[in-house]
C-alpha cells in the first residue's frame, strides 16, 4: 500500500477510537514510557504537544517537566522545519500555525534537538522491521530526526495496531529506535 492510502487508513482507525479509549491509551503510554530508565534520567527531552486522536502527550509532557526534565516542544516554521522552545508549564503555551499549541518561550533554533537526551515523536505507524516511521507527510520530523545522534533514544508514540510490517519509505525518511504503544515498548534497532 502506498503512503497516502496507508495514512488515510490509519487516520480513519484513529478517528474511530472513543474518548475513553484515547484517555486509557494515553495513561498506558505515559506509564510505560516513564518506567524506562533512559526516560527517568533524561535531562533534556524533545517531545510534541499532541492534537486530535494522536497518542496524547499533555500528561507526559507535564510529568516529565514536574520530575525535573527540561522539555522542549516544536514550533513549526514557515518552511515546515521545526524550531524548538522550552515548555515551562501549561500556561506557557499558545496556538501556533494550524492551531497547534506551542511554547511562548524564546526559540532555540532547529539544532536544539541535537542536545536532547530523549526524543519523542509522533507517527501514524512504524515499520517493526526497519524502524521507519510514517508521519503526516510534511517531513518536519524527518528533518528533526536527521539532527539527532545515533545513541539518543528516539521513540514514536503509537496506538495499538500501528506497529506494522511494511511502511513504504523514501530516501529522506528517518527511523526511530523504539515504538511505544499502550501494550508496551518495542525496540526496533
Amino acid at each position: 500500500m502506498d503512503k497516502l492510502n496507508l495514512r488515510r487508513e490509519l487516520s480513519a482507525a484513529r478517528t474511530s477510537l472513543s474518548p475513553e479509549q484515547l484517555r486509557a491509551n494515553a495513561i498506558k503510554v505515559r506509564e510505560n514510557l516513564l518506567e524506562q530508565p533512559w526516560a527517568q534520567m533524561a535531562g533534556l527531552v524533545a517531545c510534541y504537544w499532541s492534537t486530535g486522536s494522536e497518542p496524547e502527550t499533555h500528561g507526559l509532557v507535564f510529568a516529565l517537566w514536574k520530575h525535573g526534565a527540561t522539555v522542549i516542544l516544536p514550533v513549526l516554521r514557515d518552511d515546515n522545519d521545526l524550531d524548538w522552545a522550552v515548555y515551562d508549564g501549561p500556561d506557557t503555551l499558545a496556538p501556533g500555525r494550524f492551531g497547534i499549541m506551542e511554547p511562548v518561550d524564546t526559540r532555540r533554533g532547529v539544532d536544539a534537538v541535537r542536545t536532547a537526551a530523549l526524543v519523542i515523536v509522533p507517527a501514524l505507524a512504524v515499520d517493526r522491521r526497519t524502524g521507519i516511521r510514517l508521519g503526516r507527510g510534511g517531513g518536519s520530523y524527518d528533518r528533526a530526526l536527521a539532527r539527532v545522534g545515533p545513541n539518543v533514544p528516539t521513540v514514536a508514540l503509537l496506538h495499538d495496531g500501528e506497529l506494522i510490517d511494511d511502511v513504504p519509505s523514501e530516501p529522506h525518511d528517518r527511523t526511530v529506535r523504539y515504538a511505544m504503544t499502550p501494550a508496551g515498548l518495542t525496540r526496533l534497532m
